[in-house]
């Protein structure tokens, strides 16, 4: 399953970065991409561990970028 979520005050390129390192090592992720200028992560990812994983996520962004936010 494809799925975009909105990420909200992400501040720097170089922390999308390491948003995007971070949730490629969650098991049932196929692919992601993290983009700082539209805000955005595209994600594919096993349909049946998919809000497991839209948790992980959540985790990692905070860790990284604690103001940042994300949204379905």
């Amino acid at each position: 399953m494809v799925k975009v979520l909105k990420v909200e005050d992400l501040e720097c390129a170089h922390c999308a970065a390491k948003i995007e390192e971070g949730i490629s090592k969650i098991e049932g992720v196929n692919s992601v991409s993290v983009s700082f200028l539209t805000q955005k992560i595209t994600l594919d990812a096993v349909d049946a561990e998919f809000d497991e994983i839209v948790r992980e996520i959540r985790k990692i962004v905070k860790k990284i970028e604690p103001d940042c936010t994300v949204i379905e």
